[in-house]
């Protein structure tokens, strides 16, 4: 028996939340570097910050995943993980740039433990959508709802981005006290926490899964099948094998991302010059700058991403997938020969179609590998090729840039570009379940 086929409104409430969360996750990768320097963090520490992240979604991603998928309310079963992990997270994001007045005595050991609790928030509200949206579409609908959901995610980054803009024009100031946070990024994290929870209760409110006898039927499997709960080695032990697969184009990838959320800021500071005066932009400017930037990439990528569920029809799933990354290299050597602060957006153009393959094809292809009632936790076991590279490059990145680059954030950059062609000539070995 077949899902019923869901509206383009359905689909799209399906993921709406989704834009809250990554309002936060934009602010975050935005602004982190910058918390923690005016904390007295310095450039060689940056990448240990930023290992919250990863550590959380490894630790938590699979956990999410293997209770939801047995978890059966009259609420349904993603749901109530994706409003509790809401609540958090809307915490979290008032409580960050006050890290300095929690604990005045340790600024950098109380931004520590906000940031990681902020983590291990947004994973417990994002995990459960993508599992959301293989429960409800039948196949012929999953790649059409990864790339909504992958709009959604775009949409999201930009506001989470040009909020920081958006303040200092209406007058908000972007200067910082010595080991304080400036105002506008304090006011992007409150007005960030306030639209996440709006745009997770239009989710909560606006859909209907399915209840266990419903989603048995539409999956050809038994009540009993469906409520089974194996262990989670188990579950390790029959990892679909396209999953390992594109784990290797998910590790280059993501390196690739995590080297360039880290060190954007560091790399272009006292090297970008402003179109207008053809002086190099302050401190404040800079920052304010990569903002900007980090609300570039997603623009081209939500544009990509209203025509990859029709490429990809005809051209196939890896094919668009490669391309997508090919581009995002390309995009990584432009940042390396630029210095101009509006010529800096093209390659940014490149980085956001990679964007837009890395955050719908992968998940297009292994939801139909994976079997409906195993969902959520293989969605968060595969958040282990997004965890593992941050990590390894974060516990790494330190010593790099410090005794191979000579302390050079821009050659971290041009190592992000190498990274992000390996992904894309990794995409040749996967094998897709038709």
């Amino acid at each position: 028996m077949k899902k019923p086929k869901l509206s383009f409104w359905q689909i799209w409430n399906l993921s709406f939340g989704f834009l809250g969360v990554q309002i936060g996750y934009s602010l975050q990768n935005s602004n982190t570097s910058t918390i923690f320097e005016s904390l007295g963090a310095d450039l060689s520490q940056l990448s240990y910050f930023w290992l919250a992240a990863p550590i959380a979604g490894l630790i938590i991603q699979p956990i999410v995943g293997l209770f939801s998928d047995g978890t059966w309310t009259r609420w349904g079963r993603r749901i109530p993980f994706i409003l509790g992990g809401s609540l958090i997270s809307a915490l979290a994001l008032a409580l960050m740039p006050n890290a300095h007045l929690l604990l005045a005595f340790a600024p950098l050991a109380m931004g520590a433990f906000i940031l990681l609790f902020m983590d291990l928030s947004f994973n417990v509200t994002m995990q459960p959508f993508r599992a959301l949206v293989a429960d409800m579409l039948d196949n012929s609908q999953k790649t059409k709802g990864y790339v909504v959901q992958t709009f959604l995610i775009n949409l999201g980054a930009v506001v989470g981005a040009v909020l920081p803009l958006i303040l200092t024009y209406f007058g908000v100031s972007d200067e910082a006290r010595p080991g304080e946070v400036s105002q506008h990024i304090a006011w992007s994290y409150y007005i960030g926490g306030a639209i996440l929870l709006v745009t997770v209760f239009v989710t909560a409110f606006r859909t209907r899964e399915y209840p266990p006898e419903e989603f048995a039927r539409y999956n050809d499997e038994t009540l009993e099948e469906v409520c089974e709960k194996p262990t989670f080695m188990e579950l390790v032990r029959n990892v679909p094998k396209v999953m390992l697969q594109l784990g290797v184009v998910q590790f280059f990838s993501w390196a690739a991302l995590f080297l360039m959320w880290t060190y954007l800021k560091p790399a272009i500071t006292g090297v970008v010059v402003s179109h207008e005066t053809g002086e190099l932009l302050s401190a404040g400017q800079t920052q304010t700058w990569v903002g900007v930037l980090n609300g570039t990439y997603p623009i081209p990528a939500c544009i990509a991403s209203l025509f990859i569920t029709g490429i990809a029809a005809r051209w196939g799933n890896k094919l668009v997938y490669a391309v997508c990354l090919l581009f995002g290299a390309l995009g990584f050597a432009g940042l390396c020969f630029t210095t101009n602060q509006y010529a800096l957006m093209v390659p940014m153009v490149g980085i956001g179609i990679a964007w837009a393959g890395i955050l719908a094809m992968p998940y297009a292809i292994l939801s139909r590998a994976v079997e409906a009632r195993r969902m959520g936790v293989y969605m968060g076991i595969f958040n282990f090729t997004i965890t593992i590279p941050q990590i390894v490059v974060g516990l790494t990145g330190g010593v790099i840039v410090k005794y191979l680059f000579g302390s050079s954030p821009m050659a971290m950059i041009a190592l992000a570009g190498a990274f992000m062609l390996l992904a894309a000539v990794s995409v040749a070995f996967v094998r897709e379940k038709e």
